[in-house]
């Protein structure tokens, strides 16, 4: 655990990573040793129609996991890769050529957390979403969808177009490890305020409640007072507000050892999200905040 720069202790974690019993190129005892030796202190193993229950791989903590991908590779006819997290055993009766909401249902019943991944990776629409049901978060950045795949990784704008309907979900930074050479692993994270002995129920309510931050590793802090916003971070050179507004003033700062920023927000406005970016490009992302 670290004790983040307002005193909080929180858990490094990665909750997308692939293995073996997939399409990784790590057993599940050489993936925990990597994240293990890179100090994170939880990971999920996620593999493709693999169910993996919670335990622990060479002294690292694992949240049971899988990721079940419906759809193909053709966008144009519907794309999901759902994660299924903390579920009390496997996925019995779904397969590939179920619906999304099927295998979100049967996530659901295993009292498990459904997440909708890399969205932007696999060009998922905002209209998608909204005719899912019990999705209850999503992907902000992904890292593998940045090596050697189609380079979108970064899911922000389908996050601000989803937060604009009313949809604010807790937003994840994932590696979705499969390569293992250096460019997929340990990169991006969520640092979660949670105590280490917790169960899984509190480690998914944790997430469910937005108790943590997304990072490659500088930290971020978006806080409220009235219709003032304001981040604290480590050092950065960009600090960035997004809401529902297209412009609005002093929603992007720019200089160096940058560890605050505020803005004021608009009676209009409905959600507001910041990020920030360090001098060696690497960034966090706060949750959106309900404004209304």
């Amino acid at each position: 655990m670290i004790t983040d720069m307002l005193g909080t202790k929180r858990l490094k974690v990665n909750l997308h990573l692939h293995t073996t019993r997939s399409d990784g190129r790590k057993t599940p005892e050489e993936a925990a040793a990597i994240y293990k030796a890179a100090g994170y202190d939880l990971i999920a193993v996620t593999d493709h129609w693999e169910y993996l229950p919670s335990g622990e791989i060479g002294g690292l903590r694992v949240l049971s996991g899988g990721e079940f991908n419906v759809g193909g590779g053709d966008a144009a006819q519907g794309v999901y890769h759902i994660l299924g997290l903390g579920c009390s055993s496997a996925l019995e009766n779904v397969d590939k050529n179920s619906t999304p909401q099927a295998v979100i249902d049967e996530i659901r019943r295993r009292g498990g957390l459904a997440v909708l991944a890399h969205p932007a990776w696999s060009l998922n629409t905002v209209d998608q979403l909204l005719a899912l049901r019990g999705i209850e978060a999503t992907e902000i950045y992904n890292t593998v969808s940045d090596v050697g795949e189609s380079s979108r990784p970064y899911s922000g704008h389908f996050a601000d177009a989803a937060a604009c309907k009313g949809l604010l979900l807790p937003l994840l930074a994932d590696d979705d490890t499969h390569f293992y050479q250096g460019e997929d692993e340990t990169t991006s994270c969520i640092m979660l305020d949670c105590p280490q002995n917790a169960t899984d129920q509190q480690l998914l309510e944790a997430i469910r409640q937005k108790r943590f931050y997304a990072t490659q590793g500088p930290e971020i802090h978006l806080l409220r007072e009235g219709d003032r916003i304001t981040v604290k971070c480590s050092p950065a050179v960009r600090i960035s507000f997004f809401s529902n507004t297209v412009w609005a003033k002093n929603r992007c700062v720019k200089g160096k050892n940058l560890t605050e920023a505020s803005c004021t927000v608009a009676p209009f406005e409905t959600f507001i999200r910041a990020e920030v970016t360090d001098a060696d490009g690497k960034k966090a992302w706060s949750n959106p905040i309900a404004l209304q």
